[in-house]
């Protein structure tokens, strides 16, 4: 089976010459089809490019990346918004409609996708739902609500649609313990039901309470840690003799 995500090689630097800074050197790694991959590591350290190559924002100056087996960077410009269809994205900054609703801002997103209007107003009721917005929030004007309430509906319209693949800028940031909890709980719900998740994030909680995500991380640009739950089994087995189960 192809992975889902597979980078090979990546660079990206920015910059001029003599002045030019590598926010991603040599970066290789996989995330197969319904994985959970965390992906953490100081700020600058490079997460946001890396999901933003991902979506064709941005171009590597080497290297290849391939989503469900297509490079990247090798579609055509017409090509790039059917790619994005199979990524559900949490920006680091919403980029919610401040003057529409919760709930318009996730509807918006369904519609985009040519969905019938019963179709929409169930699974954007649906989404809210499952992130724990509060039902008197569904129809505030965004710049009314809290920050971790924005979080949620950015969350929403992100896994209102089903996608595929899940990429994640910080959606903890700005939750209290509590409510990130209960977040990381549904990401992890994802993944059971055969989502892939590539989750960028600073949030300490993330691997503790994903045991089972691999682990992933950036320092000035280069990936230092791949590790898997398979692989962080071998190694308590080794340190205690026994042998893991397969």
């Amino acid at each position: 089976m192809k992975p889902a995500i597979e980078f090979t090689d990546v660079h990206k630097t920015y910059g001029r010459a003599g002045r030019s800074s590598p926010a991603l050197d040599g970066v290789t790694f996989a995330v197969a089809p319904g994985e959970f991959a965390v992906l953490t590591g100081p700020s600058g350290a490079g997460k946001t490019t890396l999901i933003k190559l991902l979506m064709a924002i941005e171009r590597p100056d080497r290297g290849e990346i391939r989503v469900v087996g297509r490079d990247v960077h090798r579609l055509t410009t017409a090509s790039v918004p059917y790619l994005r269809r199979n990524l559900g994205v949490v920006f680091q900054d919403f980029r919610l409609l401040p003057e529409a609703t919760a709930t318009e801002n996730v509807r918006l997103a369904l519609q985009i996708l040519g969905l019938r209007p019963r179709e929409v107003r169930r699974r954007a009721s649906a989404a809210l739902e499952r992130v724990g917005l509060d039902r008197s929030s569904h129809r505030k004007r965004v710049r009314a609500l809290s920050g971790g309430e924005q979080q949620r509906v950015a969350l929403a319209r992100a896994i209102a649609s089903d996608p595929p693949i899940l990429l994640g800028d910080e959606p903890t940031g700005n939750l209290d313990p509590e409510l990130s909890a209960s977040i990381i709980e549904v990401l992890s719900e994802l993944a059971r039901e055969g989502t892939t998740l590539l989750i960028a994030t600073h949030d300490p909680a993330m691997q503790r309470l994903a045991p089972h995500a691999k682990a992933l991380r950036l320092t000035q640009g280069r990936l230092t840690q791949v590790d898997s739950p398979r692989s962080r089994l071998r190694g308590a087995a080794e340190l205690i003799g026994v042998e893991a189960v397969a």
